[in-house]
């Protein structure tokens, strides 16, 4: 699923102009992204336990963050993903549910709190909360409705 994930990365990310046709593929794919990525968003959390350091499941939902974000920054996507019920709900329930489990815990989601000395930062969630608040950001730019929710 990674896997597939990244490959769609790269699609979103290619600057090539597409068709009406593949923008409407990439409309069914976001709402589907975006629906898993409501569903499983809390299984991130279970890092911060070295036990479930290596789950399936949160990697998968670090990658669909990614291409939410890459879909979020195409003005072709945008409007559309941020009209879908519930996505910006769950990014910032999410991002509050990050930054209190990161207080209580080792913080593994930001980059300042996952150095130590000159080692390398390689675990997977870091970044996720500036991924989030990219998310969050993109589905406000330009749209007074989801302003006035955050």
């Amino acid at each position: 699923r990674v896997t597939l994930l990244e490959l769609i990365m790269a699609k979103v990310s290619e600057k090539n102009p597409v068709t009406s046709e593949e923008m409407n593929v990439f409309m069914r794919h976001a709402d589907f992204l975006a629906g898993c990525f409501q569903e499983k968003c809390e299984a991130v959390l279970k890092l911060t336990s070295a036990a479930d350091a290596e789950d399936e499941e949160a990697l998968v939902t670090i990658r669909l963050l990614d291409v939410l974000c890459e879909m979020t920054s195409n003005n072709g996507q945008l409007k559309h993903l941020q009209a879908l019920p519930g996505l910006l709900e769950t990014a910032i329930d999410t991002l509050r549910l990050t930054h209190l489990t990161g207080k209580q815990a080792v913080n593994i989601f930001t980059a300042t709190h996952a150095m130590t000395g000159q080692e390398e930062i390689s675990h997977p969630a870091v970044g996720f909360k500036s991924h989030l608040i990219r998310l969050i950001g993109n589905l406000c730019y330009k749209n007074k409705e989801n302003q006035d929710k955050v």
